[in-house]
């Protein structure tokens, strides 16, 4: 009988040892997804929600990311006219519905929304891919194409460099000619601080002066850079308004193309939109669309124009 109890007492505990060994880990700590405050990327902040299941902690987690942190360096990602009227978990997705000030954002802030949200739901155990609708319709991008589901790994990012190192690069950069109308190309090796980003860097270089004697900045002079971030392969750029003063001397693909084509030499963008003051409303000029995301265009390079008339002669 001893023996029996014995073996009868061990094969308890070996079942009460599987039974720990395959319990679900019970997550304690978060991150909640906050803007930066230069509003270029997302920074993660340390979080204990206070619920325990899926509904009332995205509840919480909704709750933080339209309310304004208190550290200054944050800024919530979702802004003060964007209303979320109701959200709703089936099985393991979240459908999230905006009213529609939601279309009223610019496409980076609309982006680094839309991936806050994801990004911080998709932590809670129940929960692994997010919807989103705006009033009654799902949401859509520029081109009226329904985004559908994300997951967290919808939206990616370049890793952190050290802070402060300095670091070499050598960057490709279409001026203007002295005509204004045609880019000419200049490859600068440049040395700058890691605490930069390479696409401000680019911008940076275009507002100065060439080193070759042949060109010049093709953007308006007194424009200053407010912002700029690559986002899936788009990278937005966001002026003040003295990028809308009118320099005839330099033809308008010019000035769109020298910025476009600098930025899409980088491996990390393919396509580039600009605003001014945040918004994408109006035109440049006559016809270049600010709400038109441009991709590489390098049939105003002056040297292909020479070429194109020499064939034509």
């Amino acid at each position: 009988m001893k023996k029996r109890y014995l073996i009868f007492l061990f094969a308890a505990l070996l079942l009460l040892l599987c039974g720990c060994g395959s319990k679900k880990e019970v997550k304690t700590g978060y991150q909640i997804y906050y803007l930066n405050s230069e509003q270029t990327k997302l920074n993660p902040r340390e979080y204990h929600p206070k619920s325990k299941d899926a509904e009332g902690m995205v509840k919480e987690f909704l709750r933080e990311l339209s309310s304004a942190p208190e550290d200054v360096e944050y800024q919530k990602p979702i802004p003060n006219d964007v209303e979320i009227t109701k959200y709703r978990i089936e099985g393991d997705q979240l459908s999230v519905w905006m009213d529609s000030d939601y279309y009223n954002m610019d496409a980076a802030t609309e982006v680094f929304c839309r991936a806050a949200v994801v990004r911080t739901m998709t932590q809670i155990p129940d929960i692994s891919c997010v919807s989103f609708f705006v009033g009654d319709s799902p949401l859509v991008d520029s081109k009226n194409n329904v985004v559908g589901l994300m997951t967290a790994e919808s939206f990616v990012e370049n890793p952190g460099e050290q802070i402060n190192a300095i670091q070499t690069t050598t960057l490709t950069l279409y001026f203007s000619n002295r005509d204004g109308d045609a880019l000419v190309k200049e490859t600068q090796t440049v040395h700058y601080s890691s605490n930069i980003s390479i696409e401000k860097l680019v911008i940076e270089h275009l507002l100065e002066k060439p080193k070759n004697a042949k060109g010049k900045s093709a953007i308006p002079s007194g424009t200053k850079l407010l912002s700029v971030t690559t986002v899936d392969g788009v990278c937005y750029v966001n002026f003040d308004a003295g990028f809308t003063n009118q320099d005839y001397e330099i033809q308008e693909p010019i000035v769109i193309y020298s910025i476009v084509d600098s930025l899409s030499e980088l491996s990390t963008v393919s396509k580039v939109q600009i605003s001014v003051n945040g918004s994408t409303k109006g035109v440049y000029r006559d016809s270049y669309k600010l709400d038109k995301i441009y991709d590489r265009n390098l049939d105003y390079l002056e040297e292909r124009q020479k070429g194109e008339k020499a064939k034509s002669e």
